[in-house]
């Protein structure tokens, strides 16, 4: 009888094992599921273009060259008048404010007012694009002036056209000093993690020298040009 009772004793011990295994793995189980339900769903890694040399970034570093391709995106976006200032102007600005900050968004509307009230927008057409030779690739240490980890200086060169129908009323090569700064706020809007703060400076004026002429324009030697 009691190798029964002994029996029946460690079978209810192994149940009870059984059952403090199995509250174990549930518990567990619980942990992983809020783990998994609290990780972020995307994670930004800015990556450089040209990876033929290899690259190893924190994951929270922003390379010089995102930084750049980030402001000239943006303010290029900004200043695309396809068919009339007067309506895309404001409607960029509405379109890109996840891309700038709260101070640059006031001093731009400011400048829509100052601009449509003088006449500069109405039924003109603007587009920017950058000067060849003067790109990110020609000389990077000059674009991009890193002041901290979450402050930049872009410095873009630009031709600016301006047309108004079908005539051109304006050319300008025009040198932008623009703030970037970090601005993780909402990945959903701005998955870039990065916002325009407007000027670091006022646009200048720059000249570009012409090219040289090809060397087939050149005159034969012993013959006078």
């Amino acid at each position: 009888m009691s190798r029964f009772k002994n029996e029946v004793a460690h079978l209810q011990a192994h149940v009870r094992t059984l059952r403090v295994g199995a509250a174990a793995l549930a518990i567990l189980a619980l942990m992983f599921g809020f783990g998994w339900w609290s990780a972020p769903k995307n994670l930004t890694i800015h990556v450089p273009p040209d990876l033929r040399s290899g690259s190893t970034r924190r994951w929270w570093d922003v390379p010089p060259e995102s930084v750049y391709t980030f402001a000239f995106y943006v303010f290029q976006q900004l200043n695309r008048w396809p068919t009339n200032g007067e309506d895309d102007y404001p409607r960029n600005l509405h379109a890109l404010s996840s891309y700038l900050t709260p101070a640059c968004q006031t001093t731009l509307q400011q400048d829509f007012a100052l601009r449509r009230d003088s006449g500069e927008l109405r039924q003109r057409v603007r587009g920017v694009y950058e000067i060849p030779g003067r790109g990110y690739g020609d000389d990077p240490t000059a674009r991009v002036k890193v002041v901290s980890n979450s402050n930049w200086i872009v410095t873009l060169d630009l031709t600016a056209d301006e047309y108004f129908g079908a005539e051109q009323v304006k050319r300008a090569l025009v040198r932008y000093a623009l703030k970037v700064v970090r601005a993780d706020i909402d990945p959903e809007k701005n998955p870039f993690g990065l916002a325009l703060d407007c000027y670091a400076g006022p646009p200048q004026r720059i000249a570009v020298p012409p090219p040289p002429a090809p060397a087939s324009a050149a005159a034969p030697q012993g013959v006078s040009p």
